[in-house]
């Protein structure tokens, strides 16, 4: 496997309308392999960060099951607006993909909504300041845009997000100030679990630096 530091603002893989995606560069990560890599997990667009690629089909299989298992422990940082009531906590909220005009976004559902999918996301909140707050995010699932939601679900939502939360027009603007900062994956039953590390994008790495000084 591979796990790179994925860039906020490109897709991983082409949409409807084409254009430059992830996808494109992955022929130059053979390194020696007669296939390229293939993603076996996704981010958002505007999400950065530890992107898991599979380098081989049996490689791919194995990760997909630890990923549908659970057994792969993501961890993010978001920069929010706001901060959460309490300071650390567990999200329960059921989601579903909602068809808006030309578009889609995900929303909150009751449980027994048809459709709905159960996810989870822990959370804590590492330091606030100035009216922002830096939080760390583990999905305990792994839906669309679940961190997003779940954090715009509690008043603290994501710094540039384009879609979720009350955040002004100046204030999605911003990057999308979400990051994939760790991941630990359990690839081999005889050894310890890989652990992958990647550092924010510059803009983000300053706002955290901002939010985590005392006043």
């Amino acid at each position: 496997m591979l796990v790179i530091n994925k860039p906020a603002g490109l897709p991983v893989h082409a949409g409807p309308g084409g254009g430059d995606n992830l996808e494109n560069y992955f022929d130059a990560l053979r390194f020696g392999l007669p296939r390229k890599p293939t993603l076996a997990h996704r981010l958002d667009r505007d999400t950065s960060g530890c992107l898991v690629l599979g380098r081989h089909p049996k490689a791919l299989r194995k990760l997909g099951k630890l990923f549908a298992g659970g057994q792969i422990e993501k961890t993010y940082w978001a920069i929010c607006k706001g901060a959460p009531e309490k300071p650390s906590g567990r999200i329960s909220a059921a989601l579903k993909k909602q068809t808006r005009g030309l578009g889609w976004q995900v929303d909150i559902v009751p449980d027994d909504t048809d459709g709905a999918q159960q996810a989870a996301t822990t959370y804590r909140t590492i330091a606030t300041n100035n009216g922002l707050s830096f939080v760390e995010a583990k999905p305990k699932t792994g839906r669309t845009h679940q961190i997003r939601v779940h954090l715009a679900s509690i008043g603290a939502p994501i710094l540039g997000d384009p879609i979720y939360g009350e955040l002004t027009s100046d204030e999605r603007r911003h990057p999308m100030m979400l990051h994939a900062r760790r991941i630990i994956i359990p690839i081999s039953k005889n050894k310890d679990p890989v652990c992958v590390e990647a550092n924010p994008p510059e803009e983000m790495a300053v706002l955290t630096s901002q939010v985590s000084e005392t006043t």
